[in-house]
């Protein structure tokens, strides 16, 4: 269990290497400039809109006290906009990448696979996959919805409240075992369904493997480059791990 869950969490800076392979590096850049585009956009709204309230809740001139009181708002707003990136940042930038991510994850087992099995990913392909692209990703958010709402409910019921962060930690560990590993999986035509069960079949590798996104998406800097890695992680996790183990089952 435990080492399933490391060697699950080892597969992000596995990707991170991966990216840098010479046939992966073009779909990845595109993928990290939507990132820094998204970034930029909702950190200048941000931070536009929060100086503006402050300005009017707080004296133009004024003590000490006034000058404490700035320092501990902006130091609540940096706590906040760190969660907003988690949850709105990691949703938009998913949303408008999630073409160009399935590009690279067919880059990249292309690559991994080391033979010619699939001809390499083209931009017509891209065309082709964005409607259906994003009515997955549509999907992948109405689940995403179903379970995030209840748990969000932990934070203010008695005594449950001790269980809230555990448990959302948990749960987000597993959204993004599954935001990633749908993009190699769906390529095999898989439904999210199936995404789904075959993700719940190797748990502890797919929870090590979000948790390790997850921490990536709440570090500053590295959030802009974990999306593009993830991607290249979950296909080297689902071509190494999911795939290896459905072969060993079917030899026996």
């Amino acid at each position: 269990m435990l080492g399933d869950f490391v060697t699950g969490a080892g597969y992000l800076p596995r990707g991170f290497r991966l990216l840098w392979a010479r046939g992966s590096r073009r779909y990845a850049v595109l993928p990290l400039l939507i990132n820094l585009l998204v970034f930029a956009v909702l950190m200048l709204m941000g931070m536009n809109a929060f100086g503006g309230l402050i300005d009017s809740l707080m004296p133009a001139a004024g003590g000490w006290w006034a000058v404490l009181a700035r320092w501990l708002l902006w130091l609540a707003f940096g706590i906040s906009l760190l969660l907003l990136m988690f949850f709105t940042f990691t949703l938009v930038a998913n949303l408008l990448s999630a073409p160009f991510n399935g590009l690279l994850a067919a880059a990249v087992e292309y690559q991994l696979r080391g033979q010619t099995i699939d001809p390499p990913p083209d931009w017509a392909q891209l065309l082709r996959d964005v409607l259906p692209v994003l009515l997955n990703e549509t999907g992948k958010f109405a689940y995403y919805l179903a379970w995030a709402l209840p748990l969000l409910l932990l934070f203010i019921v008695p005594l449950l409240q001790l269980l809230a962060p555990a448990a959302w930690m948990l749960f987000s560990a597993w959204m993004m075992a599954l935001q990633y590993l749908d993009y190699p999986m769906s390529k095999q035509q898989l439904r999210f369904r199936q995404v789904r069960t075959s993700v719940g079949q190797h748990r502890w590798l797919s929870l090590g493997f979000g948790a390790a996104v997850t921490t990536g998406t709440l570090l500053p800097v590295v959030n802009l480059f974990v999306m593009p890695a993830a991607v290249a992680g979950a296909t080297a996790l689902w071509l190494e791990r999911f795939t290896a183990s459905a072969v060993g089952d079917q030899d026996r």
